[in-house]
């Protein structure tokens, strides 16, 4: 699943006429990186949910893209504009998108730049074998968040409280029994279109040590701001 719903206020005025995971970057959308990576890795079954001018985005990909010389992707489009008048934040996007999920499924954002992230089916596999309900990527914290989000501990289990935390990249395997009671109560579909953050979700999974979680060196931006995404786009000598 991309993320894709945003509004992407800090973006603006750049975001005014044109959907946030469609801004840029060395000359493809945002979103397309991920895409791109997940079709390298054999994953062609995508979900994006959206909200903001999401026209754009499904008029710009279609349900069957071929990018380049990638894989040709099949995209199921989840419309929380349409559905619900607005995006339904994280949780409640992707509890909305359940049905056209599988038990396990990778999400990541697409207004998140990590060029050399692989998703690689051995990530699949030694998630499935384990017991988690979640296995995320953290970074090191970039400078607009010093503080960072989660833990890591010595034997691979995401902590809600840690001397040193790591901001969490978006980038996340889940099981769908995650999106369930007792860590989350919207049912499957989310037809009442419920909002829902999903830092608390995974915190309350992280309390008992139903979350994993690894550290991911390579280059990485969230493309929260205009800087942020010139810098990106700005030619290195």
């Amino acid at each position: 699943m991309i993320l894709a719903a945003g509004r992407g206020e800090r973006m603006r005025p750049l975001t005014d006429a044109t959907p946030k995971p469609l801004l840029e970057v060395h000359g493809k959308p945002l979103m397309q990186w991920p895409m791109e990576a997940l079709a390298d890795g054999g994953f062609t079954e995508l979900v994006v949910n959206t909200d903001w001018l999401g026209a754009q985005i499904s008029e710009r990909f279609g349900a069957k893209p071929l990018l380049g010389g990638h894989s040709a992707l099949s995209i199921s489009y989840s419309d929380e504009g349409r559905d619900f008048g607005g995006a339904l934040e994280t949780a409640g996007g992707i509890v909305r998108a359940l049905p056209l999920l599988g038990d396990v499924f990778w999400v990541a954002a697409g207004d998140v730049f990590a060029p050399g992230f692989a998703f690689t089916q051995a990530s699949v596999d030694r998630f499935v074998a384990s017991n988690r309900l979640a296995h995320l990527w953290l970074v090191p914290n970039p400078a607009h968040n010093p503080k960072g989000d989660f833990g890591l501990s010595p034997d691979g289990l995401a902590l809600n409280t840690a001397d040193q935390k790591y901001t969490f990249s978006t980038i996340g395997l889940y099981r769908a029994a995650l999106f369930a009671p007792p860590y989350c109560d919207i049912p499957s579909g989310n037809p009442a279109g419920r909002k829902a953050p999903l830092a608390p979700i995974l915190r309350a999974a992280m309390d008992n040590e139903l979350v994993s979680a690894e550290l991911y060196t390579g280059p990485w931006t969230d493309v929260g701001t205009p800087e942020r995404l010139a810098q990106l786009n700005t030619p290195t000598r």
